[in-house]
């Protein structure tokens, strides 16, 4: 995960992704690193969806395949959708915040030689 990232942005990133549509977790990793992520590893995800299994924010299952092996597909539950809907919540203060520091530290640079 980059530097500049806010911790755990993975987790709202997975929500967000699994709203969209239930997905296996090769094919999280790849749309992370096309939307939001370009640098997180499939082991955090994979940990990451475990945890949301336990806490109940996802439901998984396994799909077979013709072309490979069975991948367990994951799929957003009613909590986990709840739970997303609290991370925007969340993710919009914070995104009001950080406009508010970079507004008044935009003005002490401005002012500086």
């Amino acid at each position: 995960m980059g530097e500049y990232e806010p911790r755990n942005f993975l987790r709202p990133c997975l929500l967000l992704l699994l709203q969209e549509r239930p997905a296996h977790g090769y094919d999280l990793v790849e749309r992370l690193h096309a939307s939001f992520i370009d640098d997180t590893d499939a082991g955090g995800v994979y940990r990451t969806l475990r945890s949301f299994e336990r806490e109940g924010l996802v439901s998984s299952s396994w799909c077979l395949s013709t072309s490979g092996p069975a991948r367990r597909t994951y799929a957003l539950t009613a909590d986990g959708k709840e739970a997303l809907r609290r991370q925007v919540e969340t993710l919009e203060a914070t995104h009001h915040l950080v406009r508010a520091f970079l507004a008044r530290a935009g003005s002490l640079t401005a002012g500086s030689p």
